[in-house]
């Protein structure tokens, strides 16, 4: 299983529990396939409630998620599991893509563009539904359709990327010039 250490150990503005982070991450990177001796950082930045999440390196995987991703919507401050398992997951399947031979060259974290993100999102919380998540797929619909447009050539391509067992950076920008056509044709 996946070393998996959190920072801080200690949180003081919200309510999580480092070791709770900790085990859902090793699960997750158990699930995900990683290998046994990856080592996973996670920085959470509990003093902000902004939910931005990146992958800051892959060996070893550095995650930097702002507090305001993992919290419960409903009772702020407090850790979200679905919510964790959704942000942490898709930045583990980012990096397990990432570091396969064939999966290509694609952009940091920070220089996704919103088409290729919601993309690459889509991807991954297909895989990550059928590992088991609720990741809620009717909402991953909308948010694609805002940034792929409202067609039928968006809602397949939706489609054929939540179905995908693995993707590569080809697929991701085949998918992203496929819903531009579309949308430049309209």
């Amino acid at each position: 299983m996946a070393k998996v250490s959190v920072t801080p150990q200690e949180f003081h503005f919200v309510k999580f529990d480092a070791a709770q982070v900790e085990q859902l991450t090793a699960k997750l990177a158990d699930q995900i396939g990683l290998p046994a001796d990856a080592a996973v950082e996670i920085d959470i930045d509990e003093a902000t409630p902004a939910g931005r999440a990146r992958t800051e390196s892959l060996d070893p995987i550095k995650l930097h998620i702002e507090g305001g991703a993992l919290e419960e919507p409903t009772a702020p401050r407090t850790l979200s599991e679905r919510l964790s398992a959704d942000v942490i997951g898709k930045l583990l399947l980012r990096a397990h893509d990432r570091s396969a031979a064939d999966f290509g060259t694609a952009p940091a974290d920070g220089e996704l563009d919103l088409a290729q993100q919601t993309a690459w999102d889509t991807a991954c919380m297909g895989r990550l539904e059928r590992l088991g998540y609720d990741v809620r797929k009717p909402r991953r619909l909308y948010h694609f359709r805002n940034r792929h447009g409202f067609t039928d050539v968006a809602d397949n391509v939706f489609n054929r990327l939540w179905a995908a067992e693995r993707v590569t950076w080809a697929d991701i920008e085949a998918a992203c010039a496929e819903t531009a056509s579309a949308r430049a044709s309209a």
